[in-house]
């Protein structure tokens, strides 16, 4: 998976949980791998082997540095937009290639298509990119099953039922790994300059399916209580703010009743099969248990 001339790969978003994912494979493929973190602190979760750079997408020349000598750059947009143009074109002028990780704005599914900031600002970005000629890839997770951990852990390993709304909400999560190791491989060969990859998991999976998975995974059976909109509005006060919650509601109502947008890219281009939402919560299984003092 090396590059030919073994450049450094600048990996934006390092300290995330798909960047970090992304760094440890990278260094397992002996890619020299840089990384752009905000507070030198940040570092520390790092592995050794990686060369760190302090920097900010806020502050364009900031980027000088670290891009100076690399290869190829995965860029994970953690910022306000208003750099987003000086960023694209000083990747353009250093970097022969970028993996940008976006979202599946432009996939003609209801879920993917309800107003969202978010799917706006990479479509923007996406602008900036065709708009200076800079090679990249753009990658398109869509629901992450890491998303089960923030919704459902805290009421699982408080050990009480699980309420949320629209529990016919029909997705397909994507294990972070998996997308982690496509944008790997992404990275690391330029074939795949131009790609436009929707991720998917296998299965698609309404919420209380979902639920039920992680009950199969701790060998219990969870309760799950469907509750409305307004209810999940007041229980995510001061938890998230309310567009947030605006935006995922209007997502689950429009996913209830049409079959999941399920693809094969990530088995198409690993070779292997995705895994399963059953096997991420298998394997996180230990975020779910109940809290001990």
């Amino acid at each position: 998976m090396q590059t030919p001339d073994t450049l450094p790969v600048l990996v934006t978003g390092a300290t995330g949980r798909i960047g970090r994912a992304v760094v440890d494979r990278l260094l397992a493929a002996r890619v020299p791998v840089r990384a752009l973190v905000r507070r030198p602190e940040a570092a520390e979760q790092l592995p050794p082997q990686v060369q760190v750079f302090t920097g900010d997408l806020t502050e364009p020349a900031s980027l000088d540095a670290a891009l100076d000598g690399a290869g190829a750059a995965l860029l994970v947009w953690t910022a306000s937009p208003q750099t987003v143009g000086a960023v694209v074109e000083k990747l353009a002028a250093r970097v022969r290639r970028v993996v940008f990780l976006s979202s599946p704005h432009r996939t003609p599914h209801p879920f993917f298509q309800q107003p969202n900031p978010m799917a706006e600002l990479h479509a923007d970005i996406e602008r900036h990119i065709t708009a200076v000629g800079l090679s990249a890839t753009i990658v398109r997770p869509g629901m992450l099953a890491s998303n089960a951990l923030a919704w459902w852990a805290p009421a699982l390993r408080a050990g009480e039922t699980v309420r949320w709304p629209y529990a016919a909400a029909e997705t397909a999560p994507v294990d972070d790994r998996d997308v982690a190791d496509v944008v790997a491989r992404t990275l690391c060969h330029e074939a795949h300059a131009g790609g436009d990859y929707v991720l998917t998991g296998p299965d698609a999976l309404t919420h209380a399916a979902q639920v039920q998975a992680i009950g199969e995974a701790l060998g219990r059976r969870l309760t799950f209580e469907e509750i409305t909109p307004d209810e999940f509005r007041r229980l995510s006060e001061g938890t998230a703010p309310a567009p947030v919650v605006e935006m995922l509601l209007a997502a689950w109502r429009a996913a209830v009743g049409p079959p999941a947008y399920v693809t094969t890219t990530v088995a198409d281009l690993l070779g292997t099969p995705s895994r399963t939402f059953g096997q991420w919560a298998a394997d996180h299984a230990p975020a779910f248990t109940r809290d001990r003092p």
